[in-house]
């Protein structure tokens, strides 16, 4: 098992909860120098909260452990591509590697449809590498919506 897919198990445990409360099944870790330093899940439905992603809320949580607005230094392990959202927030976070699960074609924004991430128009770029567990990131997903959606 490589190094990836070890952090990705991580941020599909996240997924697992989200999946467990009625969430959408994400989950999102943030490393720094080998170490997790944020775990979160999707929370749109608990908090009401259009914005409560599982990628804002482990950047909110990393900068809290980091005493930081920046994230150097920092990667970010995700179930699913960030939307425009969350790509966004990688940006302004200064997040330096995003390792994402599963591919998002209908509002991906780091290199499905939108390529946030890396716009060259932009002050920051993230390297980027995608499809990590992709198979398991998508199987989840799929699940949940075969519950919710029959």
């Amino acid at each position: 098992m490589t190094q990836n897919e070890i952090y990705m198990n991580y941020a599909f445990k996240e997924a697992e909860k989200a999946f467990d409360k009625g969430e959408i099944p994400v989950g999102c870790i943030i490393v720094f120098q080998n170490t997790i330093i944020a775990k979160a899940f999707n929370q749109v439905e608990s908090l009401k909260d259009p914005t409560a992603h599982a990628e804002i809320v482990a950047i909110t949580s990393a900068a809290e452990y980091l005493h930081s607005k920046q994230l150097v230094g920092c990667s970010m392990y995700v179930t699913l591509e960030p939307c425009s959202m969350c790509a966004g927030a990688i940006v302004l976070a200064k997040i330096e590697n995003l390792f994402f699960g599963a591919y998002d074609l209908k509002s991906g924004a780091c290199g499905s449809v939108l390529n946030i991430t890396n716009h060259r128009s932009l002050n920051h770029k993230t390297n980027v590498l995608g499809g990590v567990m992709d198979e398991k990131c998508k199987e989840i997903l799929k699940s949940f919506f075969e519950v919710r959606r029959p």
